[in-house]
């Protein structure tokens, strides 16, 4: 996130007002998800990680989605 300059703030504004758009809770020992969160008008997504134990989040990524990738709302793949 630091390499990205997406900024802790925003980051935390994600994970308390960003929209989940998947949910990876199947794949990895703890609850994960994708938010997308935004940085002024530019999206950000976070993939965050959950332990319902402890109640730690631990972020595993934060980053500019890539416009040829996702659709123009940010919060579906492309096909």
């Amino acid at each position: 996130m630091f390499e990205r300059e997406i900024s802790e703030k925003r980051v935390l504004g994600a994970l308390e007002l960003g929209d989940t758009i998947e949910d990876y809770s199947s794949e990895m020992p703890e609850p994960s998800r994708l938010l997308l969160g935004f940085q002024g008008k530019r999206p950000i997504h976070v993939v965050a990680s959950e332990n319902p134990e402890t109640k730690e989040i631990t972020i595993i990524t934060v980053y500019i989605p890539d416009s040829d990738k996702w659709n123009k709302d940010f919060k579906s793949r492309r096909a």
